[in-house]
């Protein structure tokens, strides 16, 4: 667990490492430099999980599951909103339906925090939590970057969750075409990095009339580029940090 700059979360947990290319959001993903970065300071956690090609790393498809992080949310007293999993995927075909068993167990023995689960693979999602309960502090979602995705938002539809949140990051291409309805929550960013593609502002604009219109929460994260600190994140001079609205949902 380590506290995280990510802005729409206050810490991360992660009790897999690993994961697969499988859509152009994942080309220039951060989690696979920082687990190249981690393999070579020696972390086992991450050995093998990367391959260069060419001047990046990614993944190599292989998944570690780490038993011994299941104990770290217990220790853990003072509430957090936790980012499940942000250098990995809980879904991914590799990860036994037992281990998400036992996440699912930690996270309802620990309600005080809140937890935010977010995947490429919501068909998976909602195949394995059908027989799951449904946990009041578990949020759940999917990462669309283009309308070549916007099925993703569908299989998400199908999942049983207190928060259903939609991650429009990186996002690569219009989704005006999208369908929010039964979404609570859409976070909305520009891809980051050495290889940063370009967002567009009517790309955002988009998103934000269809969130207005479903009535679901609106958070700009970033407009990302090689300097994002620089690009910052207000979106028509004003930083949008909505959040789900829990009593309505």
């Amino acid at each position: 667990m380590a506290e995280t700059s990510i802005e729409w979360t206050d810490a991360t947990w992660n009790p897999v490492a690993g994961c697969t290319v499988l859509s152009p959001g994942c080309t220039n993903c951060y989690a696979m430099r920082m687990a190249a970065r981690l393999d070579a300071m020696g972390v086992e956690k991450y050995r093998g999980l990367t391959r260069k090609s060419g001047r990046r790393s990614v993944w190599t498809g292989r998944v570690r599951l780490d038993r011994a992080s299941l104990a770290v949310p217990q220790r853990w007293k003072k509430p957090r909103r936790i980012f499940v999993n942000s250098m990995s995927d809980l879904f991914h075909d590799a990860v036994p339906t037992d281990f998400v068993g036992a996440v699912w167990s930690v996270m309802s023995a620990t309600p005080w925090h809140t937890y935010q689960i977010l995947t490429k693979r919501p068909d998976r999602m909602a195949d394995v939590t059908a027989a799951l309960p449904t946990l009041p502090n578990v949020w759940l979602g999917t990462s669309v970057e283009s309308a070549d995705y916007l099925e993703r938002i569908k299989h998400l539809r199908k999942v049983r969750a207190t928060v259903r949140f939609i991650s429009f990051e990186p996002l690569l291409g219009s989704v005006a075409a999208a369908n929010l309805s039964g979404i609570h929550w859409a976070i909305v960013g520009g891809e980051s990095g050495p290889r940063a593609r370009p967002m567009l502002k009517e790309w955002v604009d988009e998103i934000e009339v269809v969130c207005r219109k479903s009535k679901t929460a609106f958070f700009f994260k970033q407009w990302g580029g090689v300097r994002k600190k620089e690009a910052g994140r207000t979106y028509r001079d004003t930083t949008f940090d909505e959040m789900p609205d829990i009593a309505r949902v």
